[in-house]
């Protein structure tokens, strides 16, 4: 076997070797993706239900307390929140929308349109929240953690499309400490989610997703969780 064979043999069984160990470092990415399942089915509000109280006056009621209050808010919950072409549709009347499951550590996707003045947010784990707001209002844009006190609550940057197009929350939640992308755009980045309820304590360690309502008419789809 001549030199030049020799090689060229060797410089191919390099590359097949490193093909090989790209397509092996390439699986965990994949399994994280197939772990996200969605949240909202795109025709129905199961897994939905009204917003009774907070964490705190939830967990001092009776159970006979909690079930006629239940069944209020999912009365009062149908008649401002529907269905239209997979899409979540606010009134701009009413309250919010709570998951009926609750969560721990979870990578939450949505997507979500307001009109002009509107005003909206995520609440994690029952907790107040990630902002959505008017750029047009609030030109240091959404995503921000608003009711914190002692940590950062504004957003790094302004990555909001204006009211009347879609925008694309990336929430990710590990512990206390939250990450947000809006747009592509990281506008949080690892910073702790305080307890609005009890200013003393951290946040609940498990909770339900909220959208929030606040008086204005809002959008919502694709919403996937990755627990």
């Amino acid at each position: 076997m001549s030199i030049q064979h020799r090689c060229f043999t060797t410089v191919l069984a390099l590359l097949l070797i490193s093909l090989l160990h790209g397509c092996c470092e390439t699986a965990p990415r994949t399994a994280s993706v197939i772990g996200s399942r969605p949240l909202f089915d795109g025709n129905t509000l199961n897994g939905w239900q009204g917003l009774v109280g907070n964490p705190y006056s939830r967990a001092e009621m009776s159970s006979e307390q909690r079930l006629e209050a239940q069944e209020q808010a999912d009365l009062h919950m149908r008649k401002h929140w529907s269905i239209d072409e997979a899409t979540l549709i606010f009134d701009g009347h009413g309250s919010h929308l709570c998951s009926i499951e609750s969560f721990g550590d979870f990578v939450l996707e949505l997507e979500w349109m307001i009109e002009p003045g509107g005003d909206s947010g995520i609440y994690l784990r029952g907790s107040p929240q990630v902002q959505i707001w008017d750029i047009q209002q609030h030109p240091e844009g959404s995503g921000g953690l608003y009711n914190n006190q002692q940590g950062a609550s504004l957003p790094l940057v302004a990555a909001d499309l204006p009211p009347g197009q879609w925008n694309h929350f990336r929430i990710e939640m590990r512990g206390v400490q939250v990450t947000v992308d809006l747009n592509g755009q990281r506008v949080v980045d690892a910073v702790a989610l305080e307890n609005y309820w009890r200013r003393d304590l951290p946040i609940p360690g498990r909770g339900p997703i909220e959208l929030q309502s606040h008086g204005s008419r809002l959008q919502f789809r694709n919403l996937t969780i990755q627990p």
